[in-house]
C-alpha cells in the first residue's frame, strides 16, 4: 500500500467528511464501524488500478469512499442477519447499539454512496456499482437460503461468493481503470482480477474460520458453523468424507451446532477439506494475477500482484 499512502490519506478524509449527518446516532454508528480499521480493500483496489492505468485526477479518491461505504453498509446488515457478536476483534454495532440502529445507518451509508457517485457525474461508473449492489442483495438471499442446507453444492456456494463478496471487488476494480479512461477490454480484465480476487480471499476466510484463531481474524473462530453455513470445507467434507463424518456434518449444519467443533475441525483437517480449499484460493489468485499481465509495468501492478499473493497468505 505504501505506492498509495497519500492517496489513502485523501480517501480517508473524504470518508470523514461524507460520514457527517445531522443525525448524531448516525454519526456515532457510522464513526464507529468505519474507525474499526479493516485492511481497506476494495477502495486501495479503486486507488491501484486508476494509478496502474496512469490516473492523474482526484475522482478515484471519491470513488474508493464510495466503495467503503458500500462495503460498511453490508458489514452492518450481514450482522444482523447472521447475528453476529464479534468483527475486526470489538463487539459488532449490532451487539452495542441493537438491530434496529444497525440496519437503518446501513441504508444510511448505502444512500449516501449513491449521492457520492452521482456527483462523479459518469454514467458507466453509475451502471457498475447499480449492477454490483443488486448482485451483492441477490448473493446475500442466495446466501439466506443456502443456510442450513448440507445439500448445497460446491457451484452453488462459489456462485454466492461470486455474487456476496467477489462482486464489489470486481466493481472497485472496474472502477479505477474507467475513471483513467481504459477501454472496455482493459475494464474487463480488471473485473476478472476483483473477482478471482474476492473470491481468493472469501476461500480463504473459510480456511481461517477452521484453523485461525479469534484475535488475528477478528472474529469468533467457528462462526460459519454456528450460523449453520455450508462454507467448502464443509461441502468437501460431505463430498468426500466417512459415513460417520457426512452424518456429523450434516447435522452441524442443519442445527448450527458449534459444540462438535472440535469434531468437526479434526474431520476437516484429517480429510484435506482445508488443503483443498487453500488449493482453490491459490487458484484464483493466479487468475487475479494473470488477468493484469497486460498492465504497463509500474510500483503499482507490483502491488496489485503482491495483493493477489497476500489474498492467499495470511492469517487474518
Amino acid at each position: 500500500m505504501s505506492p498509495i499512502a497519500a492517496d489513502m490519506e485523501a480517501v480517508n478524509a473524504v470518508i470523514r467528511r461524507q460520514l457527517h449527518s445531522e443525525v448524531p446516532l448516525v454519526n456515532q454508528i457510522a464513526e464507529y464501524i468505519i474507525s474499526a480499521g479493516g485492511k481497506r480493500l476494495r477502495p486501495v483496489l479503486v486507488l491501484l488500478m486508476a494509478q496502474a492505468y496512469g490516473y492523474s485526477g482526484d475522482k478515484h479518491h471519491e470513488l474508493a469512499a464510495v466503495i467503503e461505504f458500500i462495503h460498511t453498509a453490508t458489514l452492518l446488515h450481514d450482522d444482523v442477519v447472521d447475528e453476529s457478536s464479534l468483527r475486526r476483534g470489538r463487539q459488532t454495532a449490532n451487539a452495542l447499539f441493537g438491530n434496529a440502529a444497525s440496519v437503518l445507518v446501513g441504508d444510511f451509508l448505502y444512500s449516501r454512496a449513491f449521492q457520492m457517485m452521482v456527483s462523479v457525474d459518469n454514467a458507466r461508473v453509475m451502471q457498475i456499482v447499480a449492477d454490483a449492489t443488486n448482485v451483492i442483495a441477490e448473493g446475500e438471499v442466495l446466501q439466506l437460503l443456502n443456510m442450513h442446507n448440507p445439500d448445497v453444492s460446491e457451484e452453488s456456494y462459489l456462485q454466492v461468493i461470486r455474487s456476496k463478496t467477489a462482486k464489489l471487488f470486481e466493481a472497485a476494480a472496474q472502477l479505477g481503470v474507467l475513471i483513467a479512461g481504459a477501454d472496455d477490454e482493459v475494464i474487463e480484465a480488471a473485473g476478472e482480477y476483483g473477482r478471482s480476487l474476492g473470491t481468493a480471499f472469501q476461500l480463504i476466510d473459510d480456511v481461517l474460520d477452521y484453523s485461525g484463531n479469534a484475535t488475528d481474524i477478528g472474529k469468533n473462530v467457528g462462526d460459519d458453523l454456528r450460523e449453520g453455513k455450508p462454507t467448502l470445507p464443509l461441502i468437501y467434507l460431505m463430498e468426500n468424507g466417512s459415513p460417520e463424518q457426512k452424518a456429523l456434518v450434516r447435522s452441524c449444519i442443519e442445527n448450527g451446532d458449534e459444540q462438535h467443533f472440535n469434531e468437526i475441525l479434526a474431520a476437516i483437517t484429517s480429510s484435506g477439506a482445508l488443503d483443498y480449499t487453500r488449493r482453490e484460493a491459490e487458484k484464483a489468485a493466479q487468475r487475479a494475477a494473470t488477468a493484469i499481465a497486460a498492465l504497463p509495468n509500474s510500483q503499482f501492478k507490483d502491488s496489485l500482484l503482491q495483493l493477489s499473493a497476500f489474498a492467499v497468505d495470511r492469517n487474518h
